[in-house]
C-alpha cells in the first residue's frame, strides 16, 4: 500500500506560501507558509501534520490490541505535541484519555505501551516518544 501527497511552494521561504493535497483530497490546496509554521499565520505546518498522524495511528493501534485482548474500548482520546527546537523535531508527546469498560490500570497501561512503541507512525520516527495514559471513569 502507498499513500500520496503533493506540496507545491511559490516564493521565497518567508514571504512566499503553498499548498498542500493529499490523494484522498482531505486536503485539497491547503495552505501553509512560513506564518503558518513559525508564527500564528492561518494554514497547517509539517509538525501539525505529523501530530495528526501519530495521534490517529496510535489510537488505532490501542484500539486494536484492546479488542485483541478481550476489551471494548467506549473512547480513546489523544493529543499529540510535536516539538520543534533549533530546526529539528525533538519531541513527540503523546496523551491518551480512555474509556474501557473492565479494564485493570494495568492491562491499560501495557497496551497504551505497546502501541506507543509499536504504532507504524511510532516506528518511523526517530526522536523521543512519550506517553500519558490515563482511564477516565
Amino acid at each position: 500500500m502507498k499513500r500520496s501527497a503533493k506540496a507545491v511552494w511559490k516564493g521565497t521561504v518567508k514571504d512566499g506560501s503553498g499548498v498542500l493535497t493529499t490523494q484522498s483530497t482531505t486536503l485539497n490546496d491547503t495552505q501553509y507558509s512560513f506564518k503558518s509554521r513559525f508564527e500564528e499565520g492561518v494554514g497547517t505546518n509539517p509538525e501539525e501534520l505529523l501530530a495528526a498522524a501519530h495521534a490517529g495511528c496510535f489510537t488505532m493501534k490501542t484500539s486494536a490490541l484492546l479488542t485483541e485482548a478481550g476489551y471494548n474500548p467506549e473512547t480513546l482520546e489523544t493529543d499529540c505535541k510535536i516539538s520543534l527546537v533549533d530546526g529539528k523535531i525533538t519531541l513527540s508527546e503523546l496523551t491518551l484519555n480512555a474509556r474501557i469498560p473492565g479494564i485493570s490500570e494495568d492491562d491499560f497501561q501495557k497496551i497504551a505501551k505497546d502501541a506507543k512503541e509499536n504504532c507504524p507512525v511510532s516506528q518511523a520516527f526517530s526522536f523521543e516518544k512519550t506517553l500519558t495514559a490515563t482511564l477516565v471513569n
